[in-house]
């Protein structure tokens, strides 16, 4: 058995590497490979390429790098052609993605999309599109399924694997103790991703917040690939006292921590399921946000949000990304904080039961043709 997996960025990293792991304990002999990163590695896959040699954010920053990119897709249909493995797994990251598995499937190889197209939320097109080139579909959210399913696609949902990744690994009172935190001072979080264009919008809109936060206690947890001496250049820079730590030990630190201050994306929802609330920032290039707001139709742009169908957490966007607004909505953040926990493990219970992963990994060999 060989399965091919694609995963062109962080969060895909971590979901492709959990799936790795679930696929060698139920078939150790199967093959892995393809493109992804330092995670997929570890548990098994070997990587064609690194997916971090070619991430880029949004449709300018694409354009710069066409090129590049063009070269991977070109790299990755040879291998593909050579290799012929039995299954190709998609894993989020669909502008690339899809094109590869159009390729894909004019070789004749059998594709599983996990994560699919966000058709839900725009471009509802896409479900119809990607229903003829995929033969299974797999997502994460249950609201993803009734677009799928009027494409005619055959599609699951069998559960979010991060309420089995998603737990801390010491106690509340081990946690303040490492991290060297007072009971009665309150922590605050500072996330403001992994890409380099995510860093460089909002980054400063945080560090200016937290200047205005100055009896708070603020960390970073540093996600893997982003330049550390960079970042606390920044810091510096911006003359707030931030500890930086490993992004390894966050879920220790959201276990303890009264709130934080989160571009929107998976590490929000990371947040929620440890009774983490944030302010959710997304803020983009001009000409992304125009093409944006022409293409999208969603209410929420936060997962918490989404799945509970009402505003739970602040979503400040574009221009309202600014320190005093941030920080004025931490305040009321801190101050309702008890009934926003409530409301958000009611929505994370719409994710599902443990065992996602092995659920996903079980799919995977049955499409592909194992018979275990």
């Amino acid at each position: 058995m060989k399965i091919m997996m694609s995963a062109g960025e962080a969060s895909g990293d971590v979901h492709g590497a959990g799936l790795a792991r679930e696929i060698k304990k139920i078939s150790p002999s199967t093959e892995l490979f393809g493109l992804g990163g330092n995670l997929m590695e570890e548990a098994g896959v070997k990587l064609v390429r690194n997916y971090k040699d070619y991430n880029v954010m949004g449709v300018v920053e694409v354009i710069k790098n066409l090129r590049k990119i063009l070269k991977l897709l070109d790299d990755l249909t040879e291998i593909i052609r050579a290799e012929r493995p039995d299954l190709l797994v998609l894993i989020d990251y669909p502008d690339f993605n899809w094109r590869l598995a159009k390729r894909a499937k004019k070789l004749g190889i059998k594709i599983l999309s996990y994560i699919p197209p966000s058709a839900w939320a725009w471009r509802k097109g896409r479900a119809k599109t990607c229903a003829a080139i995929a033969d299974v579909f797999i997502a994460i959210f249950p609201f993803e399924l009734p677009v799928y399913e009027a494409a005619g696609a055959k599609i699951f949902f069998l559960g979010n694997p991060l309420v089995d990744t998603v737990k801390p690994s010491m106690s509340k009172v081990e946690a303040r103790k490492f991290f060297n935190v007072k009971e009665s001072e309150q922590i605050i979080l500072l996330m403001p991703g992994s890409r380099r264009q995510e860093i460089k919008l909002l980054l400063p809109e945080m560090l200016g917040a937290a200047k205005l936060l100055p009896d708070k206690k603020f960390f970073l947890p540093v996600a893997d690939g982003v330049d550390e001496v960079s970042l606390r250049e920044k810091i510096d820079a911006a003359g707030v006292e931030i500890t930086l730590i490993n992004s390894a030990r966050r879920y220790d630190l959201m276990s303890i921590a009264d709130a934080a201050i989160a571009t929107s994306g998976t590490v929000v929802l990371e947040a929620a399921l440890l009774n983490l609330p944030c302010v959710v920032l997304y803020k983009m290039a001009p000409l992304n946000f125009f093409i944006g707001k022409l293409l999208v139709d969603i209410k929420f742009f936060s997962l918490p949000n989404i799945l509970a169908e009402e505003k739970i957490l602040t979503e400040l966007l574009q221009d309202e990304v600014t320190p005093e607004k941030i920080s004025s909505e931490v305040l009321k953040l801190l101050e309702n904080r008890e009934l926003i926990t409530r409301k958000l493990q009611s929505a994370c219970a719409k994710l599902g039961e443990s065992g996602a992963a092995a659920r996903v990994a079980q799919k995977i060999l049955e499409t592909a043709g194992d018979k275990l």
